[in-house]
């Protein structure tokens, strides 16, 4: 739900800038070829699970070549993944995301990416779960983007849960925790007081924002700042130069824990939540929920993965995003 172009003020001035295959927001990208740093031409680890044999006899030489470094951010990922998938157990279908969109790379080798998504089974209140990550090399450094989502569907009117984390530099991260509310807040007390106020999350947001090196993070766009709750974590942390160590160790220990408090709050009060809705009600809750989706796909990642992937990558990924969404090509 965050606008990295809204972030790079955050970013060394010379960061080009990329889109994360689930990170819904656009912003300006580089022509395509003008980046040539080369990334090492190795498989990008998934955030879950192991390579399928066929991928791995695709890997060829490639496969001794060192992945994308692994990062504190994909290592918060992966746990929370864990944490989910041990928590919805069968309510979660297994991925059917075919090997090239699973891990996918640019023809100039500066950018790679993977993407999983798994459906929620028949009769569950889960939609999809879907992660990604993308890493990008650029003139001074890389970008790196991990998400995980999971949206419900109609059974239920309870929040979905969104996890953004956006690296631009060594010692600097934009996060983006929430549990997306899918009701007018103002017009719902009672939603507000249901998984807001009596959850407690705002106390999770206080142990992020209380920290020396965060800074509230404030998306210019309307509309990102009216999708996401009162709660939520939005903030850039820096360290500053020679901080490296310092955002390591934040990552690990006070945002791991917090994201893990918020997923388990999310997955408490809200995964196994059914809600009855007349007719009209749910209506609204499902024309609600396409529109996020709708934009998040038309406005954004159609404008922004074909100019950092070859058409037929970007093309192969945006279909799978779109049949997760469940949004139709227009």
């Amino acid at each position: 739900m965050l606008r990295p172009e809204h972030c790079l003020r955050l970013l060394p001035a010379a960061t080009s800038a990329f889109v994360a295959a689930s990170a819904p927001f656009p912003f300006p990208l580089p022509r395509r070829g003008a980046i040539r740093l080369r990334l090492p031409r190795a498989r990008t680890p998934r955030l879950m699970g192991k390579p399928s044999s066929s991928s791995r006899a695709s890997a060829g030489p490639d496969a001794a070549v060192a992945p994308a470094p692994e990062m504190p951010q994909r290592e918060v990922a992966r746990a929370l993944a864990e944490q989910a998938v041990a928590s919805l157990g069968p309510r979660l279908l297994p991925s059917a995301v075919p090997d090239d969109v699973a891990e996918f790379r640019n023809g100039a080798g500066n950018a790679v990416g993977s993407l999983d998504v798994r459906c929620g089974a028949p009769g569950s209140s889960i939609d999809f779960m879907m992660q990604s990550s993308l890493h990008c090399k650029v003139p001074n450094g890389a970008i790196d983007i991990t998400s995980i989502l999971v949206f419900l569907n109609a059974t239920t009117d309870a929040p979905h849960f969104l996890l953004e984390l956006i690296q631009g530099s060594p010692t600097s991260i934009v996060v983006v925790l929430d549990l997306l509310p899918r009701k007018d807040l103002a017009l719902h007390p009672d939603y507000l007081q249901k998984y807001y106020e009596n959850t407690q999350v705002d106390k999770q947001r206080a142990k992020i924002e209380e920290l020396p090196q965060a800074r509230p993070y404030r998306s210019p766009s309307l509309f990102v700042r009216s999708a996401c709750s009162p709660t939520a974590i939005m903030v850039s942390i820096d360290c500053g130069q020679g901080g490296e160590g310092t955002l390591e160790e934040i990552v690990s220990e006070r945002l791991a824990t917090v994201a893990k408090e918020v997923l388990q709050i999310w997955l408490d009060c809200c995964a196994d939540s059914i809600a009855e809705m007349d007719a009209i009600e749910r209506d609204c809750l499902v024309e609600r929920d396409q529109i996020v989706r709708s934009k998040s796909i038309e406005v954004d990642l159609t404008a922004n993965l074909p100019r950092m992937f070859d058409p037929d990558v970007s093309s192969r990924v945006i279909s799978e995003i779109r049949k997760a969404f469940g949004v139709q090509e227009s």
